[in-house]
């Protein structure tokens, strides 16, 4: 389990982390909403040490990650941060490749082929295996990045938005790869997402924030109430549940759009 205890960020004189404390369970999927400035992706990136607290401290299985060395953190922690890029020319399969780098520092093995090799038949990117990353579609460029964060294969996956700019299919693709490696790998995978019907569907866990602070967290279909969904994004909600799932619908125009008459 990760979890975090009175974790604080300041950016000057602005508070964008005001002590959250929260935990994020084993093996599960947990997604972390909010509007924006909330500061899900300021929690997400000091969990993956790229961004330092100014208080508090993240704790991995009990211990706090402050005293690991970068590269034994990298065998237990992957990050996938939002609109990912490489200047390079390079192939998906040479991609993937470099999420192997914290365990083979460049000299690749035979397991280290066989980790990406996984990876890349799970995504199902095997017809792209020899594309070029700068001549596929937005979506799979996604995908090859998401195989890469896979391919490292770690017990914890962080990821900033792996949505962002997807259009429905590949959006949903990516939801069940990751429910997937939840369910059949026992990976622990926390998501920054905007999408909250994504978000309830797909997540076992959610983490709720608006200014800096925590609104509420817990299983994902408890704590999506239309009156905790009004009172983080400001707008009004009508859910939805019925047996294949549940539907947040926010776009609920005036009573004055259905007057035939005007």
């Amino acid at each position: 389990m990760i979890s975090v205890e009175k974790l604080q960020k300041n950016y000057g004189k602005k508070t964008v982390l005001a002590g959250v404390s929260t935990d994020f369970p084993a093996r599960k999927l947990s997604a972390l909403i909010g509007p924006n400035g909330a500061g899900k992706s300021t929690l997400l990136m000091l969990m993956a040490r790229l961004q330092t607290a100014d208080a508090g401290e993240v704790l991995l299985e009990g211990r706090s990650v402050a005293g690991m060395r970068p590269a034994a953190y990298a065998r237990h922690v992957a990050t996938l941060r939002q609109s990912p890029g490489f200047s390079m020319r390079l192939t998906v399969e040479e991609l993937v490749a470099f999420g192997r780098f914290p365990h083979s520092r460049g000299a690749m093995t035979q397991q280290d082929r066989r980790a990406v090799d996984e990876a890349i038949a799970f995504l199902s990117l095997e017809p792209l295996r020899q594309a070029s990353i700068d001549e596929i579609s937005g979506g799979q460029r996604q995908m090859a990045f998401l195989a890469m964060t896979m391919a490292q294969q770690t017990d914890v996956l962080l990821l900033d938005e792996p949505l962002n700019n997807l259009d429905i299919k590949h959006a949903a693709q990516i939801m069940q790869a990751l429910r997937r490696l939840c369910d059949e790998q026992g990976r622990t995978v926390i998501l920054v997402i905007h999408d909250i019907n994504f978000a309830v569907n797909y997540a076992d866990h959610i983490v709720a924030l608006k200014g800096g602070t925590l609104c509420f967290s817990g299983p994902a279909r408890q704590v999506v109430t239309e009156a905790h969904m009004r009172a983080l994004y400001g707008v009004d909600f009508e859910i939805t549940r019925s047996a294949r799932g549940c539907f947040c619908n926010y776009f609920i125009p005036p009573e004055s759009a259905y007057d035939t008459t005007a």
